[in-house]
């Protein structure tokens, strides 16, 4: 596998989040950032090998071709989706992925995963919003000030309280129900999210590398999941689709 080059993730973040006008990816920036290394050989999956033009110098190469058909088909699912209204969960928690994330998932407003996937977030779904409605409660009452008739300590413990639920929940507060499609960064690392997803029948879309098992994922994206140009180019095509979704819902509401 190709090294992950020295670069500086929140440098790397702010750029895209800070490039208003945004095109959707040509394959000769794709290659340039590296979309199209995938693997070694040894730790191939024969479920990816269509997605795969050649190997060198032991290494998979993806045909890029076919990755941006891939990404494009991708992202006009889930524009679609959203633009009906629906919701989509963003998961990436590794180091290449997680700033992308948060950063884009904030920015247009939608849920997100960047730390850790929370056991049962979709198996056990109707608890676990207990949980989150928990939290946007006390956040509540610290804004509105209803927290101040407690004692200093008591306060200290319900801030304490609140904290843990933030680190556990806070990218899904504004998570309504299942939402209809979660897109996932390496499904490989990611495999309680995929696993629940399939379970509960919520349509995955996921950036697989040449390692990935795609059994069961809607919309593939083959492509390097590791370098880190990689994985920023791909996450903010899919977010500025989704983003294309919210305005086309947007409209249509106040078009009603």
């Amino acid at each position: 596998m190709a090294k992950v080059p020295k670069i500086a993730k929140k440098e790397v973040v702010e750029k895209t989040v800070e490039n208003t006008a945004y095109h959707f990816p040509e394959l000769k920036e794709m290659l340039e950032a590296g979309v199209h290394f995938g693997h070694s050989v040894k730790r191939r999956n024969p479920r990816m090998d269509e997605y795969v033009y050649a190997v060198k110098n032991g290494v998979q190469i993806f045909d890029l071709i076919k990755t941006h058909e891939q990404l494009k088909d991708a992202c006009e699912y889930l524009k679609e989706i959203v633009a009906k209204g629906g919701q989509v969960l963003l998961v990436g928690t590794k180091g290449q992925a997680a700033p992308t994330i948060k950063a884009e998932a904030e920015r247009i407003g939608v849920p997100y995963i960047a730390t850790r996937w929370v056991g049962g977030l979709f198996t056990n779904w109707e608890m676990l919003k207990g949980r989150i409605n928990k939290l946007v409660e006390m956040r509540k009452a610290f804004e509105t000030g209803a927290y101040a008739k407690y004692t200093k300590k008591e306060q200290v413990v319900l801030k304490k309280e609140m904290d843990r639920l933030t680190r556990m929940y806070g990218g899904v507060v504004t998570l309504k129900e299942l939402p209809k499609a979660i897109f996932i960064v390496d499904p490989t690392r990611e495999t309680t999210a995929l696993r629940e997803s399939l379970l509960r029948e919520v349509p995955v879309v996921a950036i697989c590398d040449s390692n990935c098992n795609p059994d069961g994922i809607t919309k593939v994206i083959p492509a390097n999941d590791d370098a880190l140009k990689s994985v920023v180019m791909l996450v903010t095509a899919v977010t500025h689709a989704i983003e294309e979704g919210l305005a086309l819902a947007k409209r249509a509401v106040s078009n009603i």
